[in-house]
């Protein structure tokens, strides 16, 4: 982990590998797609609803991965599960990629209901930073990954609905 220059209390910009490793798992879904010949893929073939919310979308995601990746804490090391409730955010955050992975089995076997698609596959990613963002103290993370779930649900619902 580096650490390059305080940006307030004990946060600093900085560089953690872990975290761009950590996005990469969340994207593994979207790497292994093009291996799947599916008849229906309404998550890569949704109507644009609402250009704001895109942008909003498109925005807090980016910050998410940036925060994650380049925000440290002081304190913090390569990798360490933590305590109380820094430790439940690491468990969390393990469980809820796993569930995401389970949705994605489920929408890549034809199950791709608006419900399995808006739990599994829509709530979970943002939750996924916000549990991170605990685990890692990484408290403007956790913030942002909060607006990205309002943001990114209402989003992806509008265009469901709409298309």
């Amino acid at each position: 982990m580096i650490k390059w220059f305080k940006i307030f209390g004990d946060q600093y910009i900085g560089f953690w590998i872990l975290g761009f490793f950590l996005f990469a798992m969340q994207e593994i879904p979207y790497m292994i797609m093009p291996f799947f010949k599916l008849e229906n893929n309404p998550i890569m073939n949704m109507r644009e609803s609402s250009v704001a919310l895109n942008i909003c979308e498109k925005l807090l995601g980016s910050l998410c991965v940036a925060m994650m990746t380049f925000i440290v804490q002081e304190k913090a090391v390569f990798f360490h599960i933590g305590n109380g409730i820094y430790k439940i955010g690491f468990f969390m955050a393990v469980f809820v990629l796993l569930l995401n992975f389970i949705g994605w089995g489920l929408y890549f076997n034809g199950h791709q209901t608006t419900g399995i698609m808006m739990f599994f596959i829509v709530a979970l990613p943002p939750l996924y930073y916000v549990f991170i963002g605990l685990w890692r103290e990484n408290w403007l993370l956790l913030s942002t990954g909060i607006l990205f779930e309002i943001i990114h649900f209402s989003h992806v619902y509008g265009n469901l609905k709409c298309g």
